[in-house]
């Protein structure tokens, strides 16, 4: 079954899950997963394409999302636009009403959703609960798009960034600072030894 309206993409109902599964295919914008433009700023809405199998009452989410986010540049400090593509993995399980005695989880790892014992009670990253006959999808991607920034976002490999004097995007051409002297490490040593070695003498 495949489903391409909005809202049924970010809320579908379990009894759409059939045992062939669900396809979930369309659009979404910033405002639909709540990401402001501290999170993620979008240069439009971003494709979104998952399958979704229902497994015991437990729900694998596999999928690609993609689009273009507008990032800034930690070298040079223009916005310049990335485009975003990567995968989506994650399983949604029933909000238990007490913690159950062997609780599971579902494996994503073996190529294939598989409901296994959990080894501990900690909760996978890629794990989320649910109530009641509908999942809520749009927290699990906007968490995924929000993971998905890097830790230093480069406009380019090859930027040189900004003087560190007058500020000039140096990308643009050399700025008119005169570059400071330099003292060769060796000859620095050097000096040190004599200064060292006359005031022991003295």
């Amino acid at each position: 079954m495949q489903v391409g309206a909005t809202m049924e993409l970010l809320r579908p109902l379990l009894a759409d899950i059939t045992a062939d599964g669900l396809s979930l295919i369309g659009e979404v914008t910033a405002e639909e997963l709540d990401l402001t433009g501290e999170d993620a700023l979008l240069s439009g809405p971003l494709a979104v394409s998952l399958d979704l199998t229902n497994i015991e009452g437990l729900v694998a989410v596999t999928g690609v999302l993609e689009g273009t986010i507008v990032r800034e540049c930690v070298r040079c400090l223009k916005e310049y636009e990335d485009p975003l593509a990567f995968s989506v993995r994650a399983a949604f399980i029933q909000e238990p009403k007490s913690a159950p005695r062997h609780p599971k989880r579902i494996d994503l790892r073996k190529g294939r959703a598989e409901v296994v014992e959990a080894e501990s009670e900690e909760e996978p990253d890629d794990q989320y609960h649910y109530q009641g006959n509908q999942l809520e999808l749009a927290p699990m991607l906007r968490e995924h798009v929000i993971l998905s920034a890097p830790m230093q976002p480069l406009c380019s490999d090859d930027c040189v960034g900004l003087c560190a004097q007058c500020g000039k995007d140096l990308n643009e051409g050399p700025c008119q600072c005169a570059e400071e002297p330099t003292i060769p490490t060796f000859r620095v040593v050097q000096s040190m030894k004599h200064k060292t070695g006359g005031s022991s003498a003295s």
